[in-house]
């Protein structure tokens, strides 16, 4: 029955675009990530966990700023000129297109005065000192730059264009990467602010060059249309700006509560952790991001329609993410021995926790993109508010009693209190449930997550390393053969046919090879 399975496979299999936009960003995304980590692997041995830490700090201060300054535009951009675009209205496109450049310029450069008229208070909180307020000056070019690169990569994602996305990524990386190594290299820790603007500077080159492609009529904005457009930009920006802020905003506490109760050497193994755990993980969320909200956008005022989305977009999700959360998980010292240096070790407990949470964050950002692509500012918003109230306060009470890996617990008991709470907003909006393939699919990769992690923390060394890998394989197989059954047969190499239609006959029974 396999056979026919693969055979009966066409282009309109419900899970194609999925798999197609995923497999992009995933190509672009492990380039990045490659690079991404000779960055970090840099970073690590030319300045050791005090330099990733104060890397750390910038950046979330560069994150702060730009979410807040940026006012939420580049999201609220990517929904409005979807549903534009699914509509077919060009000119409509081009007006909102325009409007996103000039409001881009106007907020970013009042975000950059902002932060240099604020330096010495900034650099007082960040580092208990203003003698680190001119290096936060110059962190105001880094936000100015983030906010500009907001536009073109709005127009981009919201016209769904996932190859020039992708490529775009690539060019970005590889060109930051170009610039922030000799930085480092020659100036040491005086090389990280200005590497901050080199990713900057980077990212907006690369967007503005693949936005050049996309070809939109000339239009003329009256004063009144001008506003109108700004004012609906604004009015879901302000959603989107009080998640990123508040997001942004409770890592910064955060390193600030390890800073003052551990070291900064200590904010260098959070930053380090963090780091590890969102690489392998970052291109599935960037996925849903650059393809699947503008998707859902389109289709939200479907229920049914985008309620079935959701659980197509979680499936493939869970089955990309678990392996390998559960592989980094699972030999967690050698990942940061070879990303980082020996010098980290106390980074790997809290990297284990960090592979739980990552797991349930892939579980509850599908549904929470039910919220986003309906509008819903206000509720979206004080979800936010709940989420960073309860991350800040669970992590203000472990780092006491845990140490450094209370932040990983934390982080755990975040997305375990939000994804109960997304799920029963979802469900009240959309009359979302999750489908019984998708439930049972969770159950499964969320037992063998916290199986494995009782393993390596509780249990003798080589007991725990044989049953943690035991688990790794398990999710391996059953992520390929499922997902071997939602794939095209044309992508599938004819001489690797016999092993998958091998690997399907025997694949375990936890749903229908396809939807």
């Amino acid at each position: 029955m396999a056979d026919d399975t693969i055979e009966q496979e066409d282009d309109d299999s419900p899970y194609r675009n999925i798999l197609r936009s995923t497999s992009l960003i995933g190509a672009s995304s492990v380039v990045s990530m490659i690079l991404s980590v000779v960055r970090l692997k840099v970073l690590a041995v030319l300045l050791g966990p005090a330099g990733v830490g104060l890397f750390g700090l910038y950046f979330v201060v560069v994150d702060l700023c730009a979410n807040l300054a940026g006012f939420g535009i580049q999201s609220s951009g990517v929904r409005q000129v979807a549903v534009a675009t699914a509509s077919g209205d060009l000119v409509k496109v081009a007006k909102i297109a325009k409007v996103l450049r000039v409001a881009s310029l106007v907020l970013g450069i009042i975000g950059a005065l902002l932060v240099v008229a604020l330096a010495a208070p900034i650099s007082t909180i960040t580092f208990g000192t203003d003698v680190r307020a001119s290096a936060v000056m110059l962190i105001g070019g880094a936000v100015l730059l983030r906010i500009l690169a907001g536009a073109p990569i709005a127009i981009i994602q919201g016209n769904r264009r996932i190859g020039d996305l992708a490529r775009m990524t690539i060019a970005g990386a590889l060109l930051n990467t170009l610039a922030a190594i000799p930085l480092v290299y020659f100036f040491g820790e005086a090389g990280i602010v200005p590497s901050l603007l080199a990713l900057g500077l980077t990212t907006w080159v690369a967007a503005l060059w693949y936005c050049r492609k996309i070809q939109l009529p000339k239009v003329k904005l009256t004063l009144p249309e001008f506003t109108a457009e700004t004012g609906a930009l604004l009015k879901l920006g302000f959603a989107f700006m009080a998640s990123g802020f508040l997001t942004a905003g409770a890592a910064f506490v955060i390193r600030i509560l390890i800073v003052q109760q551990h070291g900064v050497d200590a904010a260098g193994n959070y930053q380090a952790a963090w780091a590890l755990a969102g690489i392998y993980i970052g291109f599935i969320l960037q996925a849903m991001g650059t393809d699947f909200y503008p998707r859902l956008s389109a289709i939200s005022d479907d229920n049914k329609a985008c309620n079935r989305t959701v659980n197509e977009q979680a499936r493939v999700s869970i089955l990309l993410a678990g392996p390998g959360l559960l592989g980094t998980l699972a030999l967690a010292p050698l990942v940061m021995s070879i990303f980082y240096t020996a010098q980290f070790a106390d980074a790997v407990p809290l990297l284990r926790w960090f592979c739980l949470g990552m797991l349930l964050r892939v579980v509850s950002w599908p549904m929470g993109f039910i919220i986003l692509a309906k509008g819903a500012q206000t509720m979206f918003f004080w979800t936010e508010v709940a989420a960073s109230t309860v991350h800040v306060g669970l992590a203000w009470l472990l780092l006491g009693t845990f140490g450094l890996a209370g932040a990983g617990v934390a982080f755990v008991g975040l997305y375990i209190w939000h994804s109960l709470l997304i799920y029963l907003l979802v469900r009240r909006m959309s009359g979302f449930r999750w489908s019984k393939e998708n439930f049972a699919l969770g159950s499964l990769f969320l037992g063998l997550t916290i199986i494995v992690l009782i393993a390596v923390e509780m249990a003798p060394y080589w007991l725990g390393l044989a049953i943690a890998m035991a688990g790794t394989i398990l999710a391996c197989w059953i992520s390929s053969s499922q997902l071997i059954g939602l794939v095209p047969q044309k992508w599938i190499p004819e001489s690797l046919r016999p092993l998958i239609y091998f690997l399907l006959r025997h694949q375990p029974k936890l749903a229908p090879g396809r939807a």
